[in-house]
């Protein structure tokens, strides 16, 4: 489903304009900090009737182990349909890859992988009324830690 989107990367951030009308107020879902694998969490529960529901499904469905090395970061826009299964293709809108060449496929294997597992989210039909064709942005990676002075 979303096997190419992470094929090519674009060389530098490649911000648009108007991206986020309208959805500003609907959804940056992040899982900067602790992002990983555990399969089929997104279908775990009650189905998500609010925007923070459905922050705290995607949320639980990447707890896990840590995604790639520290200060790898992937963004990503995608688009749901009302059911909460991707709507087109996915779309990196901004990359930073750190470690060797070896370090940095896991990383983008590791997030497609992800992301596929916590797909389609489980939503009720008002929130997908909702949220059917607007974009949404997921940042995946962990901060680098920082160093002391």
């Amino acid at each position: 489903m979303a096997a190419a989107f992470l094929q090519a990367l674009p060389a530098r951030p490649t911000p648009e304009r108007g991206v986020m009308t309208g959805a500003r107020a609907m959804i940056a879902l992040i899982g900067a900090s602790a992002c990983g694998i555990a399969p089929a969490l997104a279908q775990e529960g009650a189905p998500a009737n609010t925007l923070m529901d459905l922050q705290r499904q995607f949320s639980a469905c990447m707890s896990g182990r840590p995604l790639g090395p520290p200060g790898s970061q992937l963004t990503i826009r995608l688009m749901m349909k009302r059911d909460g299964s991707i709507f087109g293709e996915p779309r990196v809108t901004f990359s930073h890859l750190e470690g060797d060449a070896e370090a940095r496929q896991r990383f983008l294997d590791d997030a497609e992988r992800a992301i596929e597992a916590c797909l389609p989210f489980r939503i009720t039909p008002s929130l997908g009324a909702a949220i059917a064709g607007r974009p949404f942005v997921i940042t995946l990676g962990r901060a680098k830690p920082e160093r002391g002075v």
